[in-house]
């Protein structure tokens, strides 16, 4: 019993020491005062084995900077899609220039000016899109 807990003593010092850093430890044991030397390959596999433990710099700059590249031309090319809605909203502005026209040739000086202001709302919002794709691939 009194050597298990001498040997319990000893290991307790042993751990300790590789804990706190220190290259040595002195203990007692079986009344014998001997020195126990640490070797530097045990504890460089212990502080090898913890530099494995992932850190908090997960993401490098290399990453983060490919992940931004990525989300510029994303938003580039969503932005861009407003360019064909404005295709659209001008063939339909003179496509009811036209229809209306057709029904009513009387109004052609009202239906004409309110069917360029159509077109420069459209046109105004679609240069508005492409405007923010620009700024999204060469600002950012």
């Amino acid at each position: 019993m009194a050597y298990l807990q001498s040997t319990t003593r000893v290991s307790n010092h042993i751990i300790r020491s590789m804990l706190l850093g220190r290259s040595s430890v002195r203990c007692m044991s079986n009344g014998v005062q001997q020195q126990l030397n640490v070797t530097n390959e045990k504890l460089n596999t212990t502080s090898s084995s913890l530099s494995l433990i992932p850190n908090r710099g997960l993401h490098t700059s290399l990453v983060r900077r490919d992940i931004d590249s990525a989300a510029k031309f994303i938003g580039a090319g969503a932005a861009t899609v407003g360019v064909a809605g404005s295709g659209a909203g001008i063939g339909s502005v003179f496509g009811g220039l036209v229809v209306g026209y057709a029904r009513n040739p009387s109004l052609k000086q009202q239906l004409f000016s309110y069917a360029i202001l159509g077109f420069a709302l459209s046109e105004a919002m679609g240069l508005f899109c492409l405007m923010m794709a620009f700024l999204l691939l060469f600002a950012f």
